[in-house]
């Protein structure tokens, strides 16, 4: 008989993004008869309590990440930041420990949370980075990033071992001390269904703060005199759902993954940041859209160069986007041009990972211990 592992998964908030891109991991660690138990905090914590209400949430330190309104400016208050960031990863990494004791945990799934390992039982790192992207400081983040990778049994791509890919030159590095397994494209849809088209545009919002709010702002009122019909997802995950019509423009202040499904389904074009979660859901999907990259973050900027360059999507810099730029969308291939699956499953790469089990192990208590 096979006896189920508790397997916990903790996910960066820091958007949206590496909290939606596990929730495939979630549900094949479900799928596999094991019990996902989710650890994050913020935006993260509160998005995946919304789509696993069942499951066992821990909150976790906040790395307090807030993006300076002059995208200039990033690297100096990343920088400036960093005591409390490092401060976060400590306390995480120590709290993992008690964690571990406490709900009898099998195996760790870090996505990107740097201070998620142990030695107690295997962990694993999720990031599409192996290369870590901040001009012509790119080697010592990297080098950070990889530091810390290597503190993990293994690290998980969700990407292929390619260079004809959706993340480029981002998920290819030659470090021996990394144990590399390609996941293939990660996302939370499934394969488009074929509707009638509702929607001329939708608009896919997500980042931290303040960059997301400015955007919004942006975006909001060069559509007032749009004239087509527009979803707007403002990607703020808050108590209540609100909808609202606007005109032409129906706006909501988040959606859940059923309801972004059918979303999306129904908009012919998207308009949204370059980050890569979202790069590989519109992948699933195979639409067509237009990135605005996040100001001053090197990753998104490359995403969308390296992508525009493929005349896979095209994009523009968040001071300088008009609306009429949309119209070049048609001579682009769309996302659903690239080859990015695996043979390999991701419940078989759980199986691999986490393939011991402690047969004594308790039920999971109702609190955590401190």
């Amino acid at each position: 008989m096979q006896i189920s592992k508790n397997i916990l998964v903790a996910p960066l908030n820091w958007g949206l993004g590496h909290a939606t891109r596990c929730i495939p991991i979630i549900q094949a660690v479900l799928d596999n008869g094991d019990v996902p138990i989710i650890a994050s905090d913020g935006d993260a914590l509160n998005l995946l309590g919304k789509e696993f209400p069942d499951l066992k949430l821990i909150e976790l330190p906040s790395y307090h990440i807030k993006y300076p309104e002059n995208g200039q400016f990033l690297r100096l208050k990343l920088l400036q930041d960093s005591p409390k960031i490092w401060n976060a990863i400590r306390k995480e990494h120590s709290l993992l420990q008690v964690i571990i004791h406490d709900y009898h945990i099998d195996g760790v799934i870090s996505d990107n949370r740097l201070g998620m390992y142990t030695r107690l039982v295997p962990s694993v790192f999720i990031t599409h980075q192996l290369q870590v992207l901040s001009g012509n400081t790119t080697w010592l983040s990297t080098q950070l990033h990889l530091h810390y990778i290597k503190k993990f049994d293994a690290c998980w791509i969700p990407d292929v071992n390619s260079y004809d890919n959706l993340s480029g030159k981002l998920s290819h590095h030659d470090d021996p001390g990394i144990k590399k397994v390609f996941l293939g494209s990660l996302s939370r849809f499934k394969k488009p269904m074929q509707t009638q088209k509702k929607y001329d545009l939708m608009v896919l919002l997500s980042g931290p703060e303040p960059q997301r709010g400015i955007l919004e702002k942006k975006l909001l009122g060069q559509l007032k005199g749009y004239g087509k019909k527009v979803l707007f997802i403002a990607g703020r995950v808050e108590k209540q759902q609100v909808v609202e019509k606007r005109g032409y423009i129906t706006y909501y202040n988040y959606l859940s993954t059923d309801g972004l499904q059918k979303a999306l389904d129904r908009s012919e074009i998207v308009l949204s940041r370059s980050g890569y979660t979202t790069i590989m859901d519109l992948h699933k999907l195979g639409k067509k859209a237009f990135f605005i990259p996040t100001p001053g973050q090197f990753e998104q900027e490359y995403l969308a160069q390296y992508l525009g360059d493929k005349k896979i999507v095209p994009f523009c810099n968040q001071e300088d986007f008009t609306l009429d730029q949309l119209e070049i969308i048609s001579d682009y291939k769309g996302l659903g041009s690239i080859h990015s699956s695996t043979s390999t499953s991701i419940s078989s790469i759980l199986e691999t990972a986490f393939s011991s089990v402690n047969e004594n192990s308790d039920p999971i208590p109702n609190s955590l211990s401190t």
